[in-house]
């Protein structure tokens, strides 16, 4: 079976080394001529919206899916003539905008934090006076790792943010003092067939995810019911086919939703060692049609991000049970180049190994 793949990133290359095994062959569209999923397979190297670009990335394609949600969702709606796209249309378009993700998570009654659309510095008044501060002034599109972000904390703080955000299409959102940050990871087949994967902890810094813990330890069994009725409501109303993430707060015994990923996740790429079958490999099992894998975790497992500079390879590789995984990307600040995971059969082995590799990887 031919997949083709908008997005040629590290979500792109880890989802051919998953679906390799499986006897599928891959094409992927990207306007970098370096991305990391070239490394692996065919790589058409276009602006997402070329047309003679996506008749060659579609050309004897089964299927199509993508790594990376802000490709233009007119494209999606473009290549669905060729072969089937999965995730949705749907999907696609309101994850590419935060008002629109956090109206759908309100439609479907899940809760989230207060909102309001800001389109210009009285929007943006009227909005702090409604939920008030601490808020945080976000872009509805194309902000990611903490970019495209002002959190407002005073008075003074309002002209500041428009000044720095306004003129784009924002949204308000009301500050979350939340006690952790959590996510879900489901997955639903063509036929509607849904598995969850168990909650997971993760811990960012400058905005950018830095550890996952799977599973979330200390998490009550209502909890992850929470969370996965909450997925299930999403997947069941875009009728949705592959993986997905949601980001989650938790106050106490209540999840507020933060945001949506219309694909295969970094606080997911735990699963690749620490899972029966890893995020990319169902995926890909959903969006061509095959059977699900067994979601449940093989013992305990952490992520750690790499960072903007590669830690030495040797010192990584000396900690017992650790697994590196480089994505070819050249050293650069703040840009993800690789993880590691690490999986034990306890959570005390497990906080060891992360004292270990802490240091190595994080600095």
């Amino acid at each position: 079976m031919n997949v083709a793949i908008l997005g040629g990133g590290q979500l792109g290359r880890m989802l051919a080394l998953a679906g390799y095994p499986l006897g599928l062959r891959f094409r992927f569209l990207d306007p970098n001529p370096d991305s990391p999923a070239g490394h692996l397979a065919p790589l058409v190297v276009a602006p997402y919206n070329d047309p003679d670009a996506l008749a060659e990335l579609a050309a004897g394609a089964d299927v199509v899916t993508y790594e990376f949600e802000n490709v233009p969702a007119s494209v999606a709606d473009t290549l669905g003539g060729s072969a089937p796209v999965f995730p949705p249309h749907a999907a696609l378009e309101i994850a590419q905008d935060r008002l629109s993700e956090k109206q759908t998570f309100q439609a479907l009654g899940i809760p989230a934090a207060p909102f309001a659309a800001v389109d210009s510095l009285a929007d943006l008044e009227k909005a702090v006076g409604t939920i008030g501060l601490p808020a945080v002034l976000k872009t509805r599109r194309l902000g990611y790792d903490g970019k495209g972000q002002f959190v407002l904390r005073e008075d003074a703080d309002v002209a500041r943010a428009w000044d720095a955000l306004g003129g784009v299409p924002l949204i308000l959102e009301g500050f979350v003092a939340f006690e952790r940050e959590l996510s879900i990871l489901a997955v639903r087949g063509r036929k509607g067939e849904v598995a969850f994967y168990p909650l997971v902890e993760n811990h960012h810094r400058d905005g950018i995810l830095r550890v996952s813990i799977a599973p979330a330890p200390d998490t009550d069994p209502r909890l992850q019911e929470r969370a996965e009725h909450i997925a299930r409501r999403v997947l069941e109303r875009l009728d949705y086919v592959g993986g997905l993430a949601i980001e989650l707060f938790q106050l106490g015994d209540e999840l507020l939703a933060n945001e949506m990923a219309p694909r295969v996740h970094n606080s997911g790429h735990w699963t690749i060692e620490g899972a029966e079958t890893s995020q990319f490999e169902n995926h890909l099992r959903a969006v061509c049609g095959l059977p699900l894998g067994s979601t449940a975790p093989r013992g305990w497992s952490a992520m750690l991000n790499i960072i903007g500079t590669l830690p030495p390879s040797d010192a990584v590789l000396e900690v017992p049970d650790a697994h590196l995984h480089l994505y070819g990307k050249a050293e650069r600040p703040g840009r993800k180049i690789g993880h590691v995971t690490v999986r034990t059969d306890d959570p005390e082995t497990l906080r060891d190994r992360l004292e270990m590799l802490t240091p190595l990887v994080l600095g």
